[in-house]
């Protein structure tokens, strides 16, 4: 057909046979359509955390003369990046479609699990771990707010727990998951995020609701370098102080930089206008009360992860998929318990006495393996630790980002989410970073067994301490006569 005939033919047939319209919009995707999509982001999150601690030993051994401290930050390096740039990145996904950041996030950390598991030494890997860190910020906050923004607010309580839930089944995966893959090569661990993340993005661009932005203040990049910095000089000190000494001059200058860091950022959310973390969310006393426990109890939580995964593969000799099978009960209990028990639970209850239960039942796993744990293999000692943490996690977790989120008010949903997982992951960070600085480098058995039960005692001693703003701060004020 030459210019002429396609000429003739545009003016003789009508546009609409040319279905040249605009296509009616689609239908509007049901709440629990934006849950199951949504929940990809927590799954890889919790996919990756456990996968990558079981295979953490592999991977050191892989990468000839990497230390315990060094392979830390693998851990370390991803955590603190996700703390600071989930605040930043919610914060500039108000501004932007939901549906679209969440997209952007998933895509970004899809990358840089491809680039993980193509490195070549532990350098390498923890800077694409930190790409990786930049993703899972960019996906978790906007999750939160896709999910806030559907769901009616007497449901997004529960929203937010079956949420939490799913990633603990991804939790509960992650063990026997890394196991297998480990046991072909550790880089598989990286590329096994690759198919899901792309299956994601083709059905959120199909199915997610296109929830606008709004007119929100613009985040200052230099608060989220202060923060990062803040937080990466206190766990670097916290690492190295078993090595170097408390008296020596670098950890001391690095604990140094960390209070003028945190207190430069400090002194900034309270005199800005825009300020980076706004100082009204901690007038929300829910909001209050579920950030001062988080952090314990998140501290603890991260010092667990990794401190199991660690003795059995190095005290034990066990394999990756033994590790995983053995470690996997517990993260099996936090869905069961957070979708079957939590909320009838805080339904007759409330939120405090479940947190309690919560904190006492974890703390009680701790205690089992400091107890029972000695030199010998015994998966039973292993599985009654991780058993009642699971169910403490169950209890615990969903129950804090549930009553976080329920108090914030709708403008602050992204940016309320993005602080809360702030203080989790900054406080996971600094708990690896206790529980390396406490076990050191022992050279003989009896000398690991009791590093290791001195690291477990102090973690009960620090999930404990979540009990004080549980009472003060979550407990339901009696009602008047």
């Amino acid at each position: 057909m030459n210019s002429i005939e396609r000429a003739t033919f545009a003016r003789a047939v009508p546009l609409d046979d040319l279905s040249l319209r605009p296509k009616p919009p689609r239908p509007p995707t049901s709440p629990n359509t934006v849950l199951a999509i949504v929940c990809v982001g927590i799954c890889l999150a919790n996919l990756d955390l456990f996968i990558v601690n079981v295979a953490l030993p592999s991977i050191g051994q892989d990468f000839k003369g990497a230390s315990l401290d060094d392979m830390s930050w693998v851990l370390n390096g991803y955590a603190i990046a996700y703390a600071a740039l989930l605040v930043f990145f919610g914060r500039l996904a108000e501004r932007h479609r939901r549906n679209l950041s969440f997209l952007l996030g998933v895509g970004l950390f899809t990358v840089a699990s491809a680039a993980c598991a193509a490195a070549s030494n532990v350098e390498m890997l923890t800077a694409f771990r930190i790409v990786q860190a930049a993703g899972a910020a960019l996906m978790t906050p906007t999750s939160l707010g896709l999910l806030l923004a559907v769901f009616a607010p007497e449901k997004r309580g529960g929203a937010v727990r079956t949420w939490t839930a799913i990633g603990g089944l991804a939790a509960a995966l992650g063990p026997v998951v890394g196991g297998v893959l480990v046991a072909v090569n550790w880089r598989w661990i990286f590329f096994v995020n690759v198919p899901i993340g792309l299956i994601a993005m083709v059905i959120g661009w199909w199915k997610l609701p296109e929830i606008e932005g709004h007119d929100a203040p613009r985040p200052k990049f230099f608060d989220a370098v202060l923060v990062t910095g803040g937080i990466g000089a206190l766990t670097f000190a916290i690492v190295k102080v078993s090595d170097w000494g408390l008296r020596a001059p670098a950890i001391g200058y690095s604990f140094a930089a960390a209070a003028i860091l945190l207190a430069l950022f400090a002194w900034r959310c309270l005199r800005l206008k825009n300020p980076f973390v706004d100082p009204a969310l901690f007038r929300i006393r829910q909001f209050t009360g579920a950030a001062l426990v988080m952090a314990p109890y998140s501290a603890a939580f991260g010092a667990m992860l990794l401190s199991v995964a660690l003795w059995e593969q190095t005290a034990w000799g066990w394999s990756a998929l033994q590790t995983g099978l053995a470690i996997a009960p517990g993260p099996l209990m936090v869905p069961i318990t957070s979708l079957l028990f939590a909320g009838r639970l805080i339904a007759r209850f409330g939120a405090a006495p479940v947190v309690t239960a919560g904190i006492v039942v974890f703390a009680a796993g701790l205690v089992a393996w400091a107890s029972l744990i000695g030199p010998e293999p015994h998966p039973a000692f292993v599985i009654l630790g991780m058993i009642p943490t699971g169910i403490g996690v169950g209890l615990t977790f969903p129950t804090l980002m549930g009553v976080s989120a329920a108090g914030l008010p709708p403008s602050s949903f992204a940016t309320g989410s993005g602080v809360i997982n702030m203080i989790r992951q900054a406080s996971l960070a600094i708990g690896v970073a206790i529980f390396v600085a406490i076990i050191g480098s022992p050279s003989s058995l009896p000398e690991r067994l009791v590093a290791f039960q001195r690291g477990w005692w102090v973690m009960v001693a620090i999930v404990a301490l979540g009990l004080v703003p549980t009472y003060f701060y979550l407990r339901q004020k009696p009602k008047a006569p």
